[in-house]
């Protein structure tokens, strides 16, 4: 099927790598099957594609790529809802807020985005008894460095 993106323009993705959100996300309750592309090769980037609304596509990241000692506990509740039987079957993403300049983009590592990437169903996970809030500085270390010239 072909769907048009906010980033990539038009694009062919196959019925079977389509994302069923149950209930949307938060403030999209609409939007309800999205895709998941590659921002750009060579990049920790990904785009959540809505495959309704151009307009709505957010930029994802591993977190574990820029957060080695982050960790999610997923309930009871969301393993049954998103039938993920191992854990291999999940994927987990932390959407960008993209800013300017882009080395102070920050993510949100409070409310996840998990994905049984083997039955193609996702919801974002808010953990509302965590330590994480929804804005951590995503390069860490240049923001450190920034700091250390005053």
């Amino acid at each position: 099927m072909k769907i048009n993106t906010k980033f990539k323009g038009e694009v062919e993705v196959s019925e079977e790598k389509v994302i069923h959100f149950e209930n949307g996300l938060p403030a999209f309750e609409e939007e309800t099957q999205f895709v998941l592309l590659p921002f750009d090769e060579g990049t920790p980037f990904y785009i959540l594609q809505s495959t309704k609304t151009i307009e709505v596509a957010f930029i994802l990241v591993n977190p574990f790529h820029f957060f080695q000692d982050y960790s999610v506990k997923l309930s009871d509740g969301l393993l049954e809802k998103l039938a993920i039987e191992q854990q291999d079957d999940v994927a987990i993403f932390s959407i960008v807020t993209v800013k300017e300049p882009f080395t102070n983009s920050t993510v949100n590592l409070q409310g996840p985005i998990i994905i049984n990437a083997k039955k193609q169903k996702g919801k974002q996970y808010v953990m509302a008894e965590s330590e994480y809030g929804t804005s951590h500085m995503l390069f860490q270390q240049q923001a450190a460095h920034a700091g250390e010239g005053k």
